[in-house]
This record gives C-alpha cells, sequence and structure tokens, in this order.
C-alpha cells in the first residue's frame, strides 16, 4: 500500500447521552421516546452546577443549549423533561459499539471519547463498492444493533474526518476530502473548526478572521504572534492539514502524571492555575523520587460535556522541579482552554530521562562568564538551579515528616491571585 492515501473515518452518536437514556427508558417500559419530545440530560440541580449535558432536536427548537444552566434551559421550556447522567449506562453502550465496529468492520481502531472514535479504514475499503457505502452500512449496522443513530464522517486525515461528521445530523454519512475544503469547510465560521474554542473564535474575530477560509489564507507567522504555537495548528486545520495516525493501541504511558477531577467546574484561569500547581508538586515528587528528569509537559483538560483536549511543549532542558513544570502547565492551559467549564485537570510528563545522564542545557542554565558577577537584582530573582535543588529535597523532607500539607512554595502559590 506504499504510496496510498489513508482512507478514515470518523463515527459521532448522535446525542449520545440522550439517545442512551431514551433507549433505557423505552426497555423499561416507557411510552414516550425523550428524543420525541422537548428533553435534556443533567438536570440534577444538587449536583455540581446543574448545567445541561446533552438536549433532544425538540429542545433545540426552544434555544436550548449544551452547557447552560438547567434553570435557564427550564425559563425556555417549562415543560421542560429532564433526566440525571447515568454515566455507567453510557460506558456500557460505547463499549458495545466499539467491540461492534472492531469485530465487523476494522480494529484499526482509535476511540477518542465515549461516543466517538476514529477508523482507518484503508487496509479494508477495497471490500465495499465506495467509502460511502461502507459508511452507510456502518450507520445502518449501528441503528440495527442498538437503536441509535450515529453521523460518520470520511476523509483522508483525522481533523477533515472529524470536521465531516459535524455536518448535518442526524444519522447522515458525509465526506469532506481535501479537494472538497473550499467549498464544503471553508464557508463555516471560524468558530466551527475543530480545536477553535469560543476564546479563539471571538479573538480571530476581532482580528477579522471571520471563516474557516480567511483562516486558512491568512499568514501562519501572523497567526503565530497573536496565538503561539495553537495559531500553527488552527491554520493547518483550516487547510486540511493533519498527518496524526489513528492510533490503535492504547499506548504505555512512558511518563509520570496526575490529575484529578473537580468537585466544582473551575471557569476561572486562577483557580485552574491553582489547581495546576498542585498537580506539579505531585508531579515534581514523582520525578525526584524515580530519579527522572521531563523533557516534554503535556496539560490535559476534561470539559463539563466530558469533550477532552490536550497540548504539550517541550522543555529547553529537561526539568523535574514543581516550579518549572508548573510555569509550563499553567501556559499550555492558557493556550489551550476555550472558557467552557473545566471538570478535570491533568499534567502529564514525558520523554524522562535519568537525573545523573548528561543533558544539554540551555542558554538560561548555563552560569555567568568567568570574572562577571551576576547583577544584584539578578541574584535576587534567579536562584541557582543548586539552589532549588536543595530546596526541592529540604522540602521533601519536610512532607515525609510532616505530610503532604506541610509546605508550599509560596511563590507559585499566589502567582495568579
Amino acid at each position: 500500500m506504499a504510496g496510498q492515501k489513508h482512507l478514515i473515518f470518523h463515527i459521532d452518536v448522535n446525542s449520545a447521552y440522550l439517545s442512551w437514556t431514551a433507549l433505557e427508558k423505552l426497555k423499561n417500559g416507557s411510552e414516550t421516546d425523550l428524543r420525541t419530545i422537548p428533553s435534556i440530560i443533567g438536570g440534577d440541580e444538587k449536583s455540581r452546577h446543574g448545567v445541561v449535558l446533552a438536549k433532544s432536536i425538540p429542545a433545540k427548537k426552544y434555544g436550548i443549549q449544551t452547557g447552560e444552566p438547567v434553570a435557564a434551559a427550564l425559563r425556555k421550556c417549562p415543560g421542560l423533561v429532564m433526566e440525571p447522567p447515568n454515566h455507567k449506562l453510557y460506558r456500557r453502550y460505547s463499549q458495545a459499539m466499539i467491540q461492534l465496529l472492531s469485530e465487523e468492520f476494522s480494529s484499526e481502531l482509535e476511540q477518542v471519547s465515549i461516543d466517538e472514535c476514529y477508523l482507518d479504514f484503508t487496509s479494508v475499503s477495497s471490500r465495499y463498492a465506495s467509502p460511502e457505502e461502507a459508511a452507510a452500512l456502518i450507520r445502518d449496522r449501528i441503528l440495527e444493533a442498538f437503536g441509535f443513530t450515529v453521523n460518520v464522517g470520511i476523509s483522508t486525515a483525522k481533523v477533515l474526518a472529524k470536521m465531516a461528521s459535524d455536518f448535518e445530523k442526524p444519522g447522515k454519512v458525509h465526506t469532506l476530502y481535501p479537494e472538497e475544503i473550499r467549498e464544503k469547510m471553508w464557508p463555516l465560521p471560524v468558530s466551527d473548526l475543530f480545536m477553535v474554542g469560543r476564546r479563539s473564535a471571538s479573538k480571530l474575530e476581532g482580528l477579522g478572521l471571520r471563516t474557516i477560509g480567511e483562516l486558512a489564507q491568512a499568514d501562519p507567522a501572523f497567526l503565530a504572534a497573536h496565538f503561539k504555537s495553537h495559531g500553527k495548528l488552527m491554520w493547518e486545520y483550516a487547510n486540511g492539514i493533519d498527518p496524526s495516525p489513528v492510533v490503535t493501541e492504547k499506548q504505555e504511558a512512558k511518563g509520570i502524571g496526575n490529575s484529578t477531577t473537580l468537585s466544582e467546574d473551575v471557569t476561572e484561569a486562577a483557580k485552574a492555575n491553582e489547581i495546576l500547581f498542585s498537580l506539579s508538586e505531585s508531579v515534581a515528587r514523582r520525578l525526584q523520587k524515580a530519579g527522572q528528569l521531563a523533557g516534554t509537559v503535556t496539560v490535559e483538560i476534561k470539559y463539563f460535556d466530558f469533550t477532552k483536549a490536550s497540548h504539550q511543549t517541550q522543555t529547553f532542558s529537561p526539568v523535574n522541579r514543581a516550579e518549572d513544570i508548573c510555569r509550563l502547565a499553567c501556559s499550555l492551559f492558557d493556550e489551550l482552554w476555550d472558557g467552557r467549564p473545566v471538570r478535570l485537570l491533568g499534567i502529564r510528563s514525558s520523554k524522562l530521562t535519568a537525573k545523573d545522564e548528561p543533558v544539554q542545557l540551555s542558554i538560561f542554565d548555563l552560569p555567568p562568564a568567568a570574572g562577571k558577577e551576576p547583577k544584584k537584582e539578578e541574584a535576587t530573582q534567579a536562584p541557582s538551579s543548586e539552589k532549588l535543588q536543595k530546596l526541592d529535597a529540604a522540602m521533601e523532607k519536610i512532607r515525609r515528616k510532616y505530610g503532604e500539607n506541610a509546605v508550599h512554595r509560596g511563590s507559585l502559590r499566589t502567582k495568579d491571585s
């Protein structure tokens, strides 16, 4: 298959939480299909913030939006039917769908969330008359087996398959090949592009870039100046550039990380930075205990609606101090966060090297030139690496004796407060 372009499908369950809840209620004797009336999932006022996690098509006609408070949805539609989420049920339906796809269509499958996955269809495409026919078979087979609908997007790149599956719903098959980008994707608003959140879309519009086409034709250097590495990513996606493969096996984590599910959704950057500080300390302690340094730091976000996003960066030189990890993590979060309420935050370190292995220093790690004394203010603001390592060792000794919360870095704790 040398030189052959990949054929990738993106399968996305339509209103997954609501569809799966509706099916279960019908199985248990309900005479009403939640999908046919104004209804939502997520209406437990007592837990978290009582936000709308999923909505029916009739509810959408009242202007109800995913992520808004339940109280606001009820004002729009007083007769709205609410059902609490049942994540155990959702996992069961999700696992059944993934098993069917991998056994009956292609084992080259990557699940990216509970209700969506990618299939690399390249090696099995010759079994079908066309990709569209194969996608329609997938859609119909899932409906026959389980009773819920999916959209299937088809392309040669993951981002384009993902975009295609978001076109008209429900139960549709759409293509978005590179030659179709100009007609099908470029006229759409920038907010429709995958990985462009609310804040990024607002900033792009402020720069005069209102459509995906205008973003695609912008100068990448101009975007990088305003959005850093995220600007390059948005430009690539707008042009259909995404070389990432379908990852068919869970890779063993060759790194050290930590994450936390939050008791309340985080909606402020300062609060998120506090949590990232705590996670950074945990990751740093584990790296130090293992005698490892990290060459890459990754931040993971899970939003209130359980969608995920992550961003990573390479370090100037390998690190294992909380201060370094926290600064990188907070910077990554600022680039990645789109303003939606955050349910989970995580930090992962990778590209690990042993602490005693020789490493290449960045220019920021180099000592002053011989005979040149550092300025007084420089000595005050930038303690030496040796001093910081001694500080880390002293703090760890205190924690072992008096507990994890016995001592914290004040400079990091108050960074954004």
